[in-house]
């Protein structure tokens, strides 16, 4: 069984920084692309950022500059790093990965994690 669990959600002041992990668990993983995706309830989720296995990284418009995100194959953890926060950045952040598993090739997602930024 394939798990993406994250951690790292929380209340930051505008200005501040947060960094969120999401590690994903199992055996004989194959992981492709991780990244990150965010959701306001009602709307359609928004890329935030994508990470390939080779490192790669793709960011959306709105988080250019001041997210990073990276990963270490190893631990099975891609990790996002949040600078300069500002409110419309309030959502909840869902992992997600492309996992190859025997000879199964699937989207896997988090829970997702709640971010708010707010004064």
């Amino acid at each position: 069984q394939v798990q993406l669990v994250e951690y790292g959600g929380g209340l930051v002041q505008p200005g501040g920084s947060l960094r969120l992990s999401c590690a994903a668990s199992g055996s004989r993983l194959t992981i492709y692309t991780m990244g990150w995706y965010r959701q306001t309830p009602g709307s359609q989720r928004e890329l935030v950022a994508t990470i390939t296995n080779d490192g790669i990284p793709n960011y959306g418009d709105s988080v250019k500059g001041r997210f990073a995100i990276s990963r270490d194959n190893a631990k099975k953890t891609v990790y996002l790093q949040m600078n300069s926060l500002k409110p419309d950045d309030t959502d909840v952040y869902y992992c997600n990965a492309l996992i190859r598993r025997q000879m199964e090739l699937n989207d896997y997602w988090g829970q997702g994690t709640q971010v708010t930024v707010s004064s």
